[in-house]
């Protein structure tokens, strides 16, 4: 009877130790979930969901949760993301948006305070109409853009400082415009820019290429220029230097972490976006949306966001938006 009871305490109670928590299993941080922080249909949610479908279908990682906390150009997430601290199970898909919007809306939350993880993408923006615009090429859009700024009000998916934003302001100074005349509509991400490019509420507008790539293949959009160095595959549109425009211009993309998470556990995050990097899989996502692979890790990343910090905040003093 003695023998019996020690083994039913064996069979029933699960024992208090174990080799390791259960996301110490490889790379397989179970549970995890990654925090979007702006709304759906933007480019921190399309990166996020298709970076974790690529991970789940390269078997890297299974049941990761998806979530949107948008709000003030992203640092409403930035908040969140540093308030986890210690949360290893949590991660923040962002970009260049967030770097100017800690800026502009002088959040007391920093990307310095997050646990820098991998950069994952670069993308060109677009200057993009709806099928029904007046506007036929980026000639036509220029001259009326110049001869009344703000009668021509141009939309992005982000909040002063972020891509959208700086992309039409480097292009108006460029063309001779005043910056501080430009009638810049701000949106929380891509996906709420794009009801107003189709509605003709406002004149054109400034996104990156795969969050609108389906629209424009259905011939609902009309792109008038690329703010790439070299024109993109299946896109029927110039560069603005072609166009008499001196910008080049490119957005990225990539993953923090809350501050205080253990060695182990950044090491394993790194390890799963590295992992990803590499995969069939994720490479596929990044033909299909045009998107460059731009990967940088751990504290080479975070070199990189301290840098564009200060490339941001010396590009708005510039233009005198700031």
């Amino acid at each position: 009877m003695a023998i019996l009871g020690a083994i039913a305490a064996v069979l029933l109670i699960p024992p208090l130790l174990s080799s390791g928590s259960d996301e110490d299993v490889g790379d397989q941080v179970r549970g995890l979930r990654v925090l979007v922080p702006n709304a759906p249909g933007g480019g921190y949610d399309i990166t996020a969901r298709h970076a974790v479908k690529a991970i789940e279908e390269a078997d890297l990682s299974r049941r990761i949760e998806v979530f949107n906390l948008p709000g003030a150009g992203g640092t409403v997430g930035l908040g969140r993301i540093v308030n986890e601290r210690g949360n290893g199970k949590l991660v923040m898909s962002m970009g260049l948006g967030v770097v100017g919007a800690v800026y502009t809306n002088k959040s007391p939350s920093s990307l310095a305070d997050t646990t820098p993880i991998a950069k994952l993408i670069e993308e060109p923006d677009i200057v993009v109409v709806s099928k029904d615009s007046p506007y036929q090429n980026i000639g036509q859009l220029l001259e009326a853009w110049k001869a009344n700024p703000g009668q021509v009000p141009v939309g992005g998916g982000s909040r002063a400082g972020g891509p959208d934003h700086l992309a039409p302001m480097l292009m108006a100074k460029a063309a001779g415009l005043d910056p501080r005349k430009v009638n810049y509509v701000p949106f929380d991400g891509g996906g709420e820019l794009l009801a107003s490019v189709l509605g003709g509420k406002i004149a054109f507008g400034v996104s990156g290429i795969g969050e609108y790539r389906d629209q424009i293949q259905a011939g609902e959009l009309r792109v008038l220029a690329v703010t790439s160095r070299n024109r993109l595959n299946g896109v029927n549109a110039p560069t603005l230097t072609e166009s008499g425009v001196d910008v080049v211009f490119t957005n990225w993309r990539g993953i923090v972490a809350p501050p205080g998470i253990s060695t182990g556990e950044r090491t394993r995050l790194v390890n799963l976006f590295t992992k990803l990097n590499a995969s069939p899989q994720w490479q596929k996502v990044l033909t299909d949306n045009g998107w460059t692979s731009a990967f940088q890790s751990g504290e080479d990343f975070g070199r990189f966001l301290a840098a564009e910090n200060d490339r941001v905040a010396s590009t708005l003093k510039e233009l005198g938006l700031v």
